[in-house]
């Protein structure tokens, strides 16, 4: 990324610090043309230079009273301020958020994930998750295996992944789902809706993933190394006329059942057979077609495309066989009929 603009000078006046802020830190860089998230790291050795980005990112951060939020912008002399949110708690606290509830009893508990509610607390999403939904609805009942951060987690969904997802209310339950899981021995079922399509038609996607090498945050098919990953897939139905180029339709809905659980599994595997989710800002490279883009913007699609759709397993205490099965939420079934009109 090319270097911002050098920052306006302005008068040497500190802005009022965020209300919520409980430490207001100052300091005065004399350097200009480094990158401002160094010199502010030089500046303010108690923060580390990660932290610093994101209180930048935050508007946290001032040079004489004037918010600066871009760390790749050069540093210019001035009196900066860093405003110090309060510290989030350590542990994940209760929150009334909504949630559909498929089935539950004193060990477990099945939901159908909005799209947008990450499963547990993590850096940068530390409220508005499940663990905060189930913590207010299941209180002291929640599992307590998965440690104070990810009480009752047993399996995870993208936060931006809509769908079925189960947690344990009891440790019996989260020691045998955990089993289930381990054991690959629990049927899940996702719709996609890909731009172009998977081909063959039906087949098994059977690679290693792992962090790619080019980009640590990503994951992606190894040659060695990283995990088996095993996905089998089905294309439902194809949209638009086929390219003459490719003979390949616009976009499609795929049906992936998974095999094993590897991080964005069917994302990676998808985009490796040239099928990429809709709406996926990470995988998605390339851009589809005019008449899918369009889609995609009047459905008002804002993540990738994808939907757990079915999961099923044995209830791990009473041996009950249980399915769940939903319908993908407003956002997929608006794109869906609007790609069909292509």
């Amino acid at each position: 990324m090319a270097d911002e603009p050098l920052l306006t000078e302005d008068d040497e006046t500190l802005e009022e610090a965020p209300r919520d802020a409980v430490e207001v830190m100052q300091a005065r860089i004399d350097a200009s043309g480094v990158r401002l998230d160094k010199a502010l790291a030089e500046a303010f050795p108690a923060l580390s230079r990660a932290r610093l980005q994101a209180l930048l990112a935050d508007g946290a951060v001032t040079r004489d009273g004037q918010v600066v939020s871009s760390g790749s912008a050069k540093a210019r002399p001035g009196l900066y301020a860093v405003a110090l949110p309060p510290v989030a708690p350590a542990t994940p606290q209760p929150e009334s958020l909504p949630l559909t509830v498929l089935f539950e009893d004193a060990d477990l508990i099945v939901i159908d994930k909005a799209p947008g509610m990450a499963a547990h607390p993590a850096p940068g999403c530390e409220t508005g998750t499940l663990v905060n939904a189930l913590l207010a609805h299941c209180g002291d009942s929640l599992s307590g295996i998965g440690g104070v951060a990810r009480p009752g987690i047993v399996h995870r969904l993208d936060k931006d992944t809509s769908g079925v997802m189960v947690a344990a209310k009891s440790d019996r339950a989260h020691v045998g789902l955990s089993a289930l899981f381990a054991a690959h021995d629990i049927k899940r079922t996702y719709v996609a809706l890909t731009r172009g399509a998977p081909t063959p038609e039906k087949g098994r996607i059977q690679t290693q993933i792992g962090r790619s090498s080019g980009d640590r945050k990503k994951m992606a098919v190894l040659r060695s190394g990283g995990r088996e990953a095993i996905t089998d897939y089905v294309v439902q139905r194809t949209f638009g006329r086929p390219a003459k180029a490719s003979n390949a339709p616009l976009a499609a809905r795929v049906a992936c059942t998974l095999h094993t659980g590897r991080t964005h599994q069917i994302r990676v595997h998808l985009a490796s057979r040239g099928a990429p989710l809709l709406g996926d800002p990470v995988y998605g490279s390339g851009s589809p077609s005019a008449p899918v883009r369009a889609a995609v913007e009047a459905a008002g699609l804002k993540r990738q495309a994808l939907h757990a759709a079915v999961l099923g397993f044995v209830h791990p205490v009473t041996g009950q066989a249980l399915r769940f099965e939903t319908a993908p939420p407003e956002d997929m079934q608006r794109l869906e009929a609007l790609l069909a009109d292509l």
